[in-house]
């Protein structure tokens, strides 16, 4: 469990700091992403490549973000974070959310393991 923690724990920092090399170091070649908002699903991506473009994409969005991790729970093959996100955003989005304005949101993210790889993660807000 410490391993899988201090692998989280890594991918969080490298998040917070826009460290998009640093997100993909403990990723399976093979992930999936699944983010997963008032219930539905919004994104789904597969394999490392697509997981990097995306990160690359989302890292423009926001002039600061940090996601604080809450809590850890370790069931079977997987660990389940509770976060606090807060964000800045660097841009005016078609949703009507502008330059400057804050987010603030709570979710649960959960990460399949495979030895010491993530295989699979699903963010919940």
């Amino acid at each position: 469990m410490k391993q899988r923690e201090r692998i989280i724990n890594n991918y969080v920092k490298a998040y917070n700091n826009f460290d998009i090399d640093g997100m993909l170091i403990d990723l399976d070649q093979s992930i999936k992403f699944v983010n997963i908002s008032s219930g539905e699903v919004n994104m789904t991506l597969n394999g490392l490549s697509a997981f990097k473009a995306q990160a690359i994409q989302a890292k423009d969005l926001f002039s600061i973000r940090e996601q604080t991790i809450k809590s850890f729970k370790h069931p079977d093959d997987q660990s389940e974070i509770e976060i606090a996100y807060s964000a800045v955003l660097a841009i005016d989005l078609p949703n009507g959310l502008k330059r400057g304005d804050k987010l603030n949101i709570n979710g649960k993210s959960t990460f399949k393991f495979s030895g010491d790889k993530i295989i699979e993660i699903t963010d919940i807000s």
